[in-house]
C-alpha cells in the first residue's frame, strides 16, 4: 500500500507573466526554477517558482493566459494556498514587508490552528502565510541564497491548501477511502485532512459552500498536484483511481515529472506527480529558470514557440 507524502505543486492562471514573475521573485522571494511552456498549448508560458531546485512540495506554477478575465469566485474551487514560514517573527516581518510593498493583506489571525497572515497577489490569488513553529521540513527543501527575503524569514514550501466545495463528505470519501488521508479535525463547515498525520505540508482544508461554481480567470487555481515517489507508484494510483469510478488521464510524461489527472465528484482537478526527475533534467542548479527550457518533443518547434512569446526579463 502506497501513501501520499504531501503536496507536489499548485497550478494557477495569470494574465501577465512579466508582472507575475516580478511578484513571486521580487516580493515573495521565490526562485523562478523553470521557464517553459504549457505542453498542451505551447503558445502560453508555464512558469514554476520554488526553492533552490524547485523541490516537490515547494512549487507554485502559473499558466499565462493574456486574455483571461477576472475570477468570479464561487464554490467547487481551490480557494486558498497556504505557504509555510519559519516562525511568528517571520509573520511580523512579512506584514511589514507587505505594508512597505503595498500588498493587499489582513491582520494576524489563526488558520487551521496556526498563526497566520492572509494576503493576495497582484491578481487577487488568495494565499495565507502559516507559522511552521520551527518544525522539521523535508530534507530536499533547500534555501535559495539569492532570494530578496532573508533566509530566517523565507517561504519554506506549501502548507494547508483550501478546497471549497458543495459536498464535503464526497470529497472526504475520495481523500480518505481512495487516497489514504486522515481526518485531523471537523467542525460544522470545515474538515481538515492530512496525507501524513500531524504534518501541514500535506494538509487539505475542506470548506462547505453552496451557490454557483467558481468561474476561473486570472488569479484562480487550476489544479492541485500531490506527491508520489516514482512511476511504479503512479501506475498503482492509476488503477486505484479507475477502481473508484473516476476517469484517469493515464500516465502523462511531463519530462520534469510524470503525472496522471482525475476530477473528484465536486469537479476539483487533482494531479498526481512523481518527485523526479526534477527541473535539473535539462539545466544545472545554477542556471535554473534563466533560459526557455522545452521538453524534447517541442525542441524542433523552438523558433516558432519563441516567436509567439513576449519577453519576461
Amino acid at each position: 500500500m502506497y501513501t501520499i507524502s504531501g503536496h507536489h505543486h499548485v497550478s494557477m492562471l495569470t494574465k501577465n507573466a512579466k508582472e507575475n514573475n516580478r511578484f513571486y521573485e521580487q516580493v515573495l522571494g521565490l526562485r523562478r526554477v523553470k521557464k517553459t511552456v504549457n505542453q498542451d498549448d505551447p503558445s502560453m508560458y508555464h512558469l514554476f517558482y520554488g526553492d533552490l531546485t524547485g523541490g516537490a512540495g515547494t512549487e507554485l506554477s502559473f499558466f499565462e493566459m493574456p486574455r483571461a478575465g477576472g475570477t468570479i469566485r464561487g464554490t467547487n474551487s481551490i480557494s486558498q494556498i497556504g505557504l509555510l514560514i519559519p516562525s511568528y517573527e517571520s509573520l511580523v516581518f512579512w506584514k511589514n514587508r507587505f505594508e512597505l510593498l503595498d500588498v493587499h493583506h489582513g491582520e494576524f489571525t489563526k488558520y487551521a490552528g496556526k498563526d497566520a497572515l492572509h494576503f493576495e497577489d497582484n491578481e487577487g490569488l488568495r494565499m495565507v502565510l502559516l507559522n511552521n513553529e520551527g518544525k522539521e521540513i523535508p530534507e530536499h527543501w533547500s534555501a535559495w541564497e539569492d532570494s530578496t527575503v532573508p533566509v530566517e524569514h523565507r517561504i519554506l514550501g506549501l502548507g494547508s491548501i483550501e478546497l471549497t466545495v458543495r459536498y464535503v463528505d464526497r470529497l472526504g470519501k475520495t481523500l480518505k477511502d481512495m487516497l489514504g488521508y486522515v481526518e485531523a479535525s471537523r467542525s460544522e463547515h470545515e474538515v481538515i485532512y492530512q496525507s501524513v498525520a500531524g504534518q501541514t505540508l500535506g494538509e487539505i482544508v475542506v470548506k462547505q459552500q453552496d451557490g454557483p461554481t467558481e468561474k476561473p480567470g486570472k488569479g484562480s487555481v487550476h489544479h492541485i498536484a500531490i506527491r508520489v515517489k516514482n512511476e511504479e507508484e503512479l501506475r498503482y494510483w492509476d488503477q486505484v483511481v479507475k477502481e473508484h469510478g473516476f476517469r484517469s488521464s493515464g500516465i502523462v510524461d511531463r519530462f520534469y515529472f510524470q503525472s496522471l489527472y482525475f476530477r473528484e465528484s465536486n469537479g476539483i482537478l487533482f494531479e498526481m506527480a512523481t518527485d523526479g526527475p526534477g527541473f535539473t533534467a535539462d539545466a544545472s542548479v545554477e542556471s535554473l529558470g534563466k533560459a526557455l527550457d522545452l521538453p524534447p518533443f517541442l525542441e524542433e518547434k523552438r523558433a516558432e514557440i519563441e516567436a509567439k512569446l513576449q519577453p519576461i526579463d
